[in-house]
């Protein structure tokens, strides 16, 4: 699970032109900002299954709620193994509190920079790309509106997600980087 936070409702200044044959879609590069919501989301990653919430602020208190909402609509005899990034919400004393009295959910914390590693953020691609990115929303709630009809339409039919790399190129591919990291480190041309 993962939060998006700051999600802008953002109406564009003149409606854009559509799309004609010869000529692209259009739309304005200004905009006015109606305001933001933070999406909150739980991808069962067996399933491809979601549960999502939208709120106005990012705090404890929201990823608490959420949490409550995981535990109540997800059947009893089940652990609920979550996995998060390492926001200070996630760490909060009265989460941790919470979780001492709830012992079927554990979070799992993945590496600091590393939360690609968690697939909800494939679906909050997914979402940007599909929903998002070219819309015009006058206002939080009909921002708020297109999310959740979204997420309630992919989850008609929900389709879990699959790794296509190998464990091996992935792995490679961290090699790689680790050693470009270390001959920037090694070199005597100053980085700016």
């Amino acid at each position: 699970m993962d939060e998006k936070s700051q999600i802008q409702a953002l109406d564009r200044t003149q409606p854009g032109l559509p799309l004609k044959r010869g000529r692209a879609g259009t739309r304005t590069h200004d905009y006015k900002r109606h305001g933001t919501t933070t999406l909150f989301a739980a991808l069962n990653v067996e399933t491809g299954q979601v549960i999502a919430e939208c709120m106005d602020q990012h705090r404890h208190d929201e990823f608490l709620r959420f949490l409550r909402r995981l535990d109540r609509e997800t059947p009893d005899d089940l652990s609920l193994e979550v996995i998060v990034d390492n926001y200070a919400a996630h760490k909060h004393a009265a989460v941790q509190a919470w979780l001492v009295r709830h012992p079927r959910v554990h979070l799992h914390f993945t590496p600091t920079s590393a939360s690609w590693l968690n697939l909800v953020e494939r679906l909050f691609a997914e979402l940007t790309e599909k929903a998002l990115r070219r819309g015009c929303f006058t206002s939080v709630k009909q921002l708020e509106d297109a999310i959740l009809a979204y997420l309630n339409e992919r989850n008609r039919n929900p389709r879990p997600y699959t790794w296509t790399a190998t464990v091996e190129a992935i792995l490679a591919k961290v090699g790689r980087a680790q050693s470009a990291l270390a001959i920037v480190k090694d070199s005597s041309v100053p980085l700016h």
